[in-house]
């Protein structure tokens, strides 16, 4: 039978439960015996020491929250009886020192990956579709379904063929009861017409007009860096005319993120057009010629160290911080040791591990730097009456993340071990080898928006309870805590850390198995279930109203 519980650190006066345990049970742990006064499930912890109220609950080594009652030795932690909190954090001298993992299994491998012009390597080869203002979305949404249709990129036959049989059913006055779509055979897609291009993908916003100022700046910065992104080769844009993002200032942050920008780019403007159609055809005409000289590139060897990984997690459980958070984290590491960069982002899901962050940032500019974005954004949020400890959601609770503080410190092993070599405001580019934070909100969607925008190239996400959120120009990997997820959800997961938790694996074997993964997903051998799924999440962040 595997190991009944868990203790994370050394530190910790918590053990965490890896099966169901019950009321009663006699848990024997590092010499230690402790009888339970609750039920335990799975994910959820228990104190090992008598707590009073006010006391500290440490676990990953930091402080995660207070005791507000006596909880007794083997009494399960809850919201009622613990909330949230966390250490202050400040700038201190430390000589960090890192050790990078063995890499020399990885040292001379390479991924096949489309090379740009600026010397940066796309995963994926798409054509952009972007509205500066969400006027333009009903435009977007008539030319994806002829493109998609047509060229190969549609993957929702099986659902039309279903609709079909319920309308001849219900014509025929049949009923539809018994009718499945898990009862007809897939179908296969069309071949893509564009070989080398892996997909036409589409910006569907709210934004761009309305609102304040500020935002539609923020938007043009975002669709800007999505433009510039190693994973695009060509771009169309539309434009209404009127709407607060301009063609101009969209044009002017593309500059100035990338004064060479020399990828196809098709502009129209509704407002300038004869009709709508006019306007529709024309994109798709031009669209076509665009996607004729993309094609022509073809995926070539890189070297590991052009990969940019970013790393995220999402619908998390109690076991997130315990096998995929960490393995993803050695993976992480390894990469790093190899030179590539790493992405840690959703600073909500800092909260409690500031002062480690601070204390592995390789410069005391950067260090405060991340201490204003970390200030700024709570002070935002607390303005409007929330706060980062009303981040945990419903089902990260149930699932045993039961203060933000302790859902943070598990979120954090994603980015490894390594040294913090930047800090990057949102819509700022990865530029230096090495680990980098992302001010984002922890939001799956927003804080997946705000990676791609930094520069990600592939997207490590994890998830214990299942989520299929992916990004429209960012393959997402789906990485799950555990083995029931997998089986349960096994069309949207992609890599299984279940063995980690059954202690099968260790947390070095599975992060190897990760990098491995990444590789061949990198060069077009492996697809993603997310990017099979067409799972092309986009929501801006609009500042300071999102956790």
């Amino acid at each position: 039978m595997k190991q009944a519980v868990l203790k994370v650190h050394k530190k910790d006066n918590v053990l965490v439960a890896l099966r169901n345990l019950t009321k009663g049970d006699q848990v024997a742990y590092d010499g230690n015996s402790y009888v339970l006064v609750d039920d335990v499930p799975a994910k959820h912890k228990f104190v090992t020491n008598l707590l009073q109220p006010g006391d500290e609950v440490i676990m990953y080594g930091v402080l995660v929250g207070k005791a507000v009652s006596a909880i007794p030795v083997g009494a399960r932690i809850t919201t009622e009886n613990v909330k949230h909190a966390a250490e202050p954090y400040d700038y201190r001298h430390i000589d960090f020192q890192w050790h990078a993992p063995d890499v020399s299994k990885f040292k001379n491998r390479t991924f096949n990956g489309y090379h740009r012009e600026d010397g940066s390597v796309g995963t994926a080869n798409y054509w952009l579709f972007i509205p500066t203002v969400f006027c333009e979305n009903r435009n977007l949404d008539v030319i994806k379904e002829a493109l998609h249709n047509e060229l190969g990129y549609a993957v929702a036959d099986r659902y039309k063929q279903f609709a079909s049989l319920l309308k001849e059913a219900i014509a025929n006055d049949q009923s539809i009861d018994d009718l499945s779509v898990l009862d007809l055979q897939p179908q296969h897609s069309k071949k893509r017409f564009f070989e080398n291009v892996d997909g036409i993908k589409f910006l569907n916003h709210q934004g761009g007009c309305g609102g304040i100022r500020q935002d539609a700046a923020v938007l043009g910065k975002l669709l800007a860096a999505y433009a510039n992104h190693p994973n695009v080769g060509g771009i169309t844009v539309l434009s209404l005319g009127c709407q607060n993002l301009q063609v101009n200032d969209f044009l002017n942050d593309l500059k100035s993120q990338n004064k060479d920008f020399n990828k196809p780019l098709y502009i129209f403007e509704q407002q300038q057009s004869v009709s709508e159609e006019q306007l529709i055809s024309d994109a798709i005409k031009k669209t076509f010629e665009g996607l004729k000289q993309i094609n022509q590139l073809k995926r070539a060897p890189a070297t590991l160290d052009k990969l940019c990984l970013g790393v995220k997690c999402g619908g998390s459980d109690g076991f997130s911080g315990i096998s995929a958070n960490p393995s993803v984290g050695y993976c992480s590491d390894l990469l790093v040791g190899l030179g590539g960069k790493v992405l840690l982002a959703e600073f909500p899901e800092l909260c409690g591990v500031e002062q480690e962050l601070v204390d592995r940032t390789v410069s005391e500019p950067l260090a405060r730097k991340f201490m204003h974005l970390m200030k700024s954004y709570e002070a935002s949020v607390t303005a409007v009456g929330s706060g980062f400890h009303m981040n945990p959601s419903p089902g990260n609770i149930k699932d045993g993340l039961i203060t933000d503080a302790m859902k943070s410190a598990g979120a954090a092993r994603k980015g490894g071990t390594s040294p913090v070599v930047d800090v990057l405001d949102y819509t700022e580019k990865a530029t230096k080898p090495g680990l980098s934070l992302v001010c984002t909100p922890g939001n799956d969607v927003e804080a997946t928006t705000g990676k791609a925008a930094s520069g990600a190239t592939l997207i490590l996400f994890t998830t214990g309870l299942g989520t299929p959120t992916g990004n429209p120009i960012c393959p997402v990997i789906k990485v799950s805590t555990n083995s029931q997820l997998t089986k349960r959800m096994n069309d949207i997961i992609d890599i299984d850390c279940g063995p980690v938790v059954d202690g099968e694996k260790t947390i070095e074997q599975m992060g190897e198995e990760i990098l491995e993964y990444c590789i061949k997903a990198a060069s077009g051998e492996i697809i993603p279930k997310a990017v099979q799924l067409n799972q092309d999440d986009f929501i801006p962040w609009k500042r300071g109203v999102s956790l």
